[in-house]
């Protein structure tokens, strides 16, 4: 009996080995062949899937047809189905190891695509030493591999978070965009796979994210539009335009408005110098409006992404290139500017990176230029591609589209927070309208944000054409506010958000005062220390504001008064407002003002504007003014 079991068991481990052996296609059935050839065909016509059942019909003929398992580890990888690629590649490797060289690179993608890097950094390395020839793209990989071994071995935080049913479907759903308060995303949704249009969801603060619902007509319409941006106020979208008819290249950058009613316009061409004959795709607007950043691709110097700066006379001017810190001798696509006007997320293949696109970050400099290129990391960015990243407002909530296992079919948009160090400023924000004191018609200002310590231009924007405006906030500084329209006092606010820590939205409806006889303006931003009267740095960026009013109305005689609050003695406080009211008077006549159209008068405590009991109270009572007396 044991014989007889012993005789059985040997003829089953003979009929295994036999069953296994090497076969190649010039040993293989005809079937076999033709099952193989036809899955090559399928393979050059990007029907993957075909090719799959092809060669497991091969294999299934021939169980050890090592031709077959090496198409199919190369098949898989192209389909990004990187465990099944492994699988193949053991198997048949433990068929024949020296039948592996064909599919060793791709080998190599796959571990990297589960996150291997090192593994894929040996295989790579291992092809090249035993490779009689110099392969550049081995060469290539390995670099690449070996960056991605060493910071993959530091995963950053990453849990995205499938954005569910209200927005996401069978179709694609990517190029996410929303607005500065948070509460409404736009994104292109690719209809049955054929149409992109446009689809927003409004976030209703205790339900969530409301159903999706079509950006309509006039903008969605049967063309395809896609890389759509929509502006932080809500009012403004620019998107791309592919092949539309009047178009100046393969694809332009449109854009619509939102009127007063709520309906958008009619989408118009940005014409040139934004669009040219090339490629130009995927803007990204600032949250002033006043910078739009996109990418252009040209034969000769692929894609690269480009700023253009909105002129005085409202028009777009001449794109400039972005500098070797952003661009490469790679491709650059999908940027986009935070609302802090300092951070850009960008994609890029030709920074070091994981293999594919891979999203990277770069801080504005003082001197405006842009600081280097930060990847990411491991595992935001893969071996695949990865690009078209934004960050909410809050600095912390990131977005994109991605095609992970619990999607509803294709790509969706996913949210995850975003760790500390990649994070820009986190940004609150004013928003308002502009109007004429006295009549209280809506009128159409330029608004500027300071840096009260730099004294830079944080930000500049022109309201729209009834007034209204939103002006980003990034915490952490201090800010002067002013708006200005000829033919008015220019007004001024300030804003400290140094501390600041909640979430804040500041509401500002700012009048302004005609230049008029006796008209009177609070100048905010002269600052001085507790009972001194020596100008603060901060200062200037509003005393250099009232030089240009006096220059521009060259007849205009002012009483600058100083004012303060009941703390004190009376005749202290007296004395301490002349001596900023003549500070101020001083710093005007050093730049050039003639002295007799100034003069200086302090008021002490004498005219309250508010209750001294509070703090808030007595700050308000603390000012200096400039009063018209003559035009």
């Amino acid at each position: 009996m044991k014989r007889v079991l012993l005789l059985m068991s040997s003829c089953f481990l003979l009929c295994l080995e036999l069953s296994a052996q090497v076969i190649t296609y010039d040993n293989a059935k005809k079937k076999a062949q033709k099952s193989f050839d036809d899955a090559q065909m399928a393979v050059r016509e990007y029907r993957m899937t075909d090719a799959i059942d092809l060669l497991k019909d091969a294999v299934r003929q021939e169980p050890g047809f090592t031709d077959a398992y090496g198409q199919m580890t190369i098949t898989y990888v192209e389909m990004k189905m990187y465990k099944d690629a492994i699988t193949n590649y053991e198997t048949l490797k433990h068929l024949d190891s020296a039948s592996t060289r064909p599919a060793m690179l791709a080998y190599a993608k796959a571990l990297a695509g589960e996150g291997r890097f090192s593994e894929a950094l040996a295989t790579v390395t291992l092809y090249i030493q035993t490779n009689k020839t110099k392969s550049a793209r081995a060469e290539a990989l390995q670099k690449v591999y070996t960056f991605a071994a060493k910071a993959a071995s530091k995963p950053v935080p990453f849990k995205p978070h499938n954005m569910g049913d209200s927005i996401n479907t069978k179709d694609p759903e990517y190029f996410p965009s929303l607005t500065i308060d948070g509460h409404t995303l736009v994104f292109t949704r690719r209809v049955n796979s054929k149409n992109e249009d446009f689809y927003v969801s409004e976030k209703d603060d205790s339900l969530g994210w409301m159903p999706a619902y079509s950006f309509g007509s006039p903008v969605n319409t049967a063309n395809n539009e896609g890389g759509q941006n929509i502006s932080q106020d809500g009012n403004m979208l620019v998107f791309t335009g592919c092949n539309f008819p009047g178009g100046r290249g393969s694809c332009d950058i449109y854009y619509s408005i939102r009127t007063e009613e709520g309906l958008w316009v009619e989408p118009m061409n940005m014409g040139s110098p934004i669009n040219t004959r090339d490629w130009d795709s995927q803007p990204s607007l600032s949250a002033d409006k006043q910078t739009l950043y996109f990418a252009r691709e040209t034969p000769d110097a692929g894609s690269e992404i480009f700023m253009s700066k909105l002129q005085p006379n409202g028009k777009w001017g001449y794109p400039e290139r972005l500098d070797s810190n952003i661009n490469t001798s790679g491709r650059e696509v999908t940027p986009f500017i935070h609302p802090d006007n300092q951070t850009l997320y960008f994609a890029s293949n030709g920074h070091p990176g994981f293999g594919d696109m891979d999203i990277f970050f770069s801080r504005r400099q003082p001197d405006g230029s842009w600081g280097p290129a930060v990847n990411l990391g491991y595992p935001i960015n893969t071996a695949d591609e990865d690009a078209s990243l934004i960050v909410a407002a809050d600095g912390k909530t990131a977005y994109f589209a991605s095609d992970r296992s619990d999607s509803r079919g294709a790509l969706d948009i996913y949210s995850f927070e975003l760790y500390p160090e990649a994070r820009p400023l986190r940004t609150l924000f004013v928003r308002g309208y502009v109007y004429d004191a006295k009549t209280k018609r809506r009128l159409v200002g330029d608004i500027e944000l300071t840096d009260l310590e730099t004294g830079k231009v944080a930000a500049t924007v022109r309201t729209d054409r009834i007034g209204n405006y939103t002006v980003p906030l990034p915490i952490g500084k201090d800010y002067a506010f002013n708006v200005n329209r000829k033919g008015y006092l220019f007004y001024s606010d300030n804003f400290s958000l140094k501390n600041k820590t909640n979430d804040s939205m500041f509401v500002r409806d700012i009048p302004l005062v005609p230049l008029d006889t006796s008209a009177v303006m609070v100048l905010y931003n002269i600052l001085f220390d507790t009972k001194q009267f020596t100008l603060k740095p901060g200062s200037e960026v509003e005393l250099n504001r009232l030089v240009a009013l006096m220059q521009e109305n060259p007849t205009l005689i002012t009483e600058i008064s100083g004012h303060t609050d009941n703390i004190g003695m009376d005749k202290d406080n007296m004395l301490l407002s002349e001596h900023r009211a003549q500070a101020v008077v001083k710093y005007l006549v050093d730049k050039g003002i003639a002295a007799e159209r100034l003069q200086a008068k302090g008021y002490g405590e004498t005219q309250p504007v508010a209750e001294n009991d509070t703090p808030g109270g007595r700050a308000a009572n603390r000012r200096t003014e400039f009063k018209i007396l003559k035009l």
